[in-house]
């Protein structure tokens, strides 16, 4: 993984202005994370707790820039910003990724309503599949799960008829 290069410098002022804003709000000062512009998949980004590491995902972050710097950089920091002030907590202290803690984070610190979810059109992803079959239907799996298939370190079944998905190879 390589961290943050220049030409992403934005990316990196919106993660540096969310801690400054936090800070203000909240009187102490957090150290910065790692950012990472390399998640792959359908999450936008995603909060490292522990090595205190954002990852954002490129296809996603391009397509949807304003939506991204407004909703998905605050979300991610507020991770790291609950960790830091509540750690991870233990039986009922526990704290959940989205729980109360999260929610007043988000509310109290970057004026936003505390959504878990993004609504960027995936097409963008341009996900290539392979055609699978069971018992009762046809499937697609992502070229990830095709790959796992192969490699022979996952097996995927039906929902419906709990029968295994077999890859049907496409004939020209």
């Amino acid at each position: 993984m390589t961290a943050l290069s220049s030409p992403d410098a934005l990316l990196a002022a919106r993660v540096d202005a969310c801690f400054s804003q936090a800070e203000a709000r909240l009187g102490r000062a957090f150290p910065r994370p790692r950012i990472y512009l390399n998640m792959r998949g359908r999450a936008a980004g995603s909060a490292r707790l522990q090595t205190w590491e954002l990852r954002f995902n490129p296809a996603l972050y391009e397509a949807n820039q304003l939506a991204f710097m407004d909703e998905v950089v605050p979300h991610e920091v507020a991770h790291l910003l609950v960790y830091a002030l509540w750690g991870e907590g233990r039986g009922k202290n526990r704290v959940l990724p989205h729980g109360r803690q999260w929610q007043s984070v988000m509310r109290e610190v970057f004026n936003l309503d505390p959504r878990t979810t993004h609504s960027f059109d995936l097409a963008v992803l341009n996900q290539n599949t392979q055609p699978y079959a069971c018992a009762c239907q046809q499937h697609q799996l992502s070229i990830r799960r095709h790959n796992k298939v192969q490699r022979g370190e996952a097996r995927y079944h039906c929902r419906r008829c709990r029968q295994p998905l077999v890859h049907q190879p496409e004939t020209n």
